[in-house]
């Protein structure tokens, strides 16, 4: 996996490339390098490891708006001594917030939870029509799908929101299995991208989702199978 570490404390960034031995890591500590070398020389990586506080014009927080300007699809972990952040953190749509010091099976459960969603995005993807348009989205892009009437959204990782006319009973029948479950009469929810469920709601990325009676039991199922899964 292709790792870069933005974090101005060398010793701290050291440490992170220590816990990754075996991935590509780039370390930078300078933000302004990071950015420079995603709109000149066009580089692109799989997960983005970034300080908040860092003592420069830009913080960590600033950092992940401007990347997400260059890298739509960046999948950023926060790293920081505070957890005054996560609000800042979830709006940014980051993957995972961690705090330092950082420890060596949070940071690996991140790792297996990116892998698998870039196996996902290379292997299956989501095919939609509208208005005349097709389409696909990649399984490891999406965090969950709401119907409304007869228009179904697909709600993306990074923000966006690709509508489609259809029904979501049909687009169930399509996909859900390991990767995707109903888990309301209007709601289906990546189980990959949830990072709690408790009573009738699904936190996935920042998101609330409901989750109805009816499908609760199985949605707990699948949930404890992924975390088995992490820990393995």
């Amino acid at each position: 996996m292709k790792i870069a570490v933005c974090d101005d404390c060398h010793k701290d960034a050291l440490y992170l490339k220590s816990l990754l031995e075996g991935q590509d890591v780039t370390i930078y500590s300078d933000t302004k390098a990071l950015l420079t070398d995603m709109s000149g020389q066009d580089i692109r990586y799989d997960l983005y490891l970034l300080d908040i506080f860092m003592k420069q014009s830009m913080n960590g927080i600033e950092l992940a708006g401007e990347l997400r300007a260059w890298d739509k699809e960046a999948v950023i972990c926060f790293i920081s001594s505070s957890d005054a952040f996560y609000r800042e953190a979830y709006d940014l749509y980051a993957v995972q917030y961690l705090l330092k010091p950082v420890q060596a099976d949070a940071l690996n459960r991140l790792l297996d939870r990116v892998s698998r969603d870039i196996v996902m995005s290379r292997e299956k993807s989501l095919n939609f029509k509208w208005r005349g348009q097709t389409g696909s989205i990649p399984y490891g892009s999406i965090v969950f799908i709401s119907s409304r009437e007869h228009t179904v959204s697909i709600h993306c990782k990074d923000g966006s929101v690709q509508e489609c006319k259809g029904k979501l009973s049909e687009m169930a029948l399509q996909i859900c299995g390991q990767v995707f479950r109903r888990c309301h009469q209007s709601f289906l929810v990546n189980m990959y991208q949830v990072d709690n469920l408790s009573g009738n709601e699904i936190m996935a990325l920042g998101y609330r989702i409901p989750v109805s009676r009816r499908y609760y039991a199985e949605i707990k199922r699948r949930y404890q199978e992924i975390l088995f899964e992490e820990v393995e």
